[in-house]
């Protein structure tokens, strides 16, 4: 990774580098940065799509599944070609990003992830965005993000609803201190594709503030937003001193 910016890089990032809290200093820090996204269906479709279009400089790309036509309501980084043609989603993804922004790195994993494995895919990454649609998964990435101190950013959608924080080990709650029973599902989740494409922009949002050191990330807040009625709401969240994840990390929010 070069230490300065190129030509072609200062008129890509030109118009997110004119805010003031980003500028050049900023732009190298996305450069520098590799952020996973597990899972690349409806929250990921949109999360990686604006982390490879902000710059940012190594993403890691995790799915196990090819899409289906049941899928293209919400999942846009796949077409019907991906569809026909039984194209692995993160196959799928990673030649979408290439061709939107072809300097920077893409590493994409058709693979289910697991206790085993998880910790050789996302060693490297600064950040890991949990598109998922599964909590047994969820706890896999939260385990693993706990136990090596990982920041990584949380949403679920259903219907038109969808929730978001962001979880930083010894900072804030874990997913388990939210969540300590999976949740039932529903064998087919309803979802508007715009539900996802809003929430999983925010994530890619969250991954960035997180890697530039602005702004107010999601921690110990989870945030609700009803996009039918456009109602959106906080609410304060605790790590809680029963849980078997986090309990013993110490506390990093200092005084």
């Amino acid at each position: 990774m070069s230490s300065e910016l190129g030509e072609r890089d200062l008129e890509r990032y030109r118009r997110q580098m004119i805010i003031p809290l980003i500028g050049e200093r900023g732009q190298m820090s996305l450069a520098r940065s590799t952020v996973g996204v597990l899972g690349q269906g409806g929250l990921g479709s949109p999360c990686t799509l604006y982390l490879a279009a902000a710059g940012v400089g190594r993403l890691i790309l995790v799915d196990q599944k090819p899409p289906k036509l049941s899928n293209l309501n919400r999942q846009v980084l796949h077409g019907e070609r991906e569809v026909e043609e039984g194209i692995p989603k993160a196959m799928s993804a990673g030649n979408r990003v290439a061709e939107l922004n072809s300097d920077i790195e893409v590493e994409a994993h058709n693979l289910v992830i697991d206790a085993d494995n998880i910790g050789s895919v996302f060693k490297d990454a600064d950040v890991i965005v949990d598109c998922l649609d599964n909590f047994h998964t969820r706890y896999i990435l939260n385990d693993y993000c706990v136990e090596e101190g990982k920041p990584f950013v949380h949403c679920g959608v259903e219907s038109f609803n969808g929730q978001i924080t962001t979880i930083v080990p010894g900072e804030t709650p874990c997913l388990r201190c939210l969540f300590p029973n999976v949740p039932s599902k529903e064998e087919e989740i309803p979802i508007m594709g715009v539900t996802a494409g809003v929430f999983g922009a925010m994530e890619a949002a969250e991954a960035i503030k997180l890697i530039l050191g602005v702004g107010k990330p999601l921690k110990n807040r989870l945030l609700f937003g009803d996009l039918m009625f456009q109602t959106w709401d906080f609410i304060d969240v605790f790590r809680s001193e029963q849980c078997p994840v986090c309990s013993q990390v110490p506390d990093r929010t200092g005084p």
